[in-house]
């Protein structure tokens, strides 16, 4: 029950070790994002639903977050969802913590789509409870969170987008809204 004391924190890890990795897996300074690392004293460990990435006898999931400097982690988002804006990395949960701040914001589900410009945009799908428009939901998460994380464009669905276990399928979500052919 101490891990109530850190508000947002999944915990501490119990047993084995944990790190937070840049892309090439070299550990990163408290409080940075990056790939959650483990490396388990029990082997094998088998994980349900995943296949886990191996480096130098570390394993990850593809989870991203942050440790603070008492050894509690935070989770981002998984690396598959993050969408790289212009050189700048965008996680999917934090815009759509933004978002669902607004009153009338019941659900929501960011995920990345093409842009000629930037590579990527950021792309809101909301579930509403009232009518609001684009520039308010915009204006409300660009008081939260930095300007390549306010979402570009906004779509507005009749239904929730998190299923009952309270996941959200971006992967699903994307590739109906990719043109036909389109890959990235």
């Amino acid at each position: 029950m101490e891990w109530l004391a850190h508000p947002g924190s999944v915990g501490r890890v119990v047993s084995g070790e944990m790190r937070i990795g840049d892309e090439e897996g070299r550990p990163l300074p408290v409080g940075e994002v990056g790939e959650v690392w483990m490396r388990v004293p029990e082997q094998p460990y088998a994980y349900l639903g995943a296949t886990a990435r191996h480096r130098d006898g570390w394993e990850s999931l593809g989870d991203l977050g942050r440790m603070d400097a008492e050894g509690y982690l935070y989770l981002a988002d998984r690396r598959s969802d993050m969408i790289l804006v212009g050189g700048s990395n965008v996680y999917p949960a934090e815009v759509e913590a933004a978002l669902e701040t607004h009153p009338a914001v019941l659900s929501s589900c960011v995920i990345g789509l093409p842009d000629d410009d930037l590579g990527n945009r950021v792309h809101a799908l909301v579930q509403l409870a009232a009518p609001v428009p684009d520039e308010e939901l915009r204006a409300h998460v660009a008081e939260r969170l930095a300007r390549q994380k306010v979402p570009a464009t906004v779509e507005r669905v009749d239904h929730p987008l998190r299923e009952d276990t309270g996941k959200v399928r971006r992967s699903a979500l994307r590739a109906e809204r990719l043109p036909s052919g389109t890959h990235s």
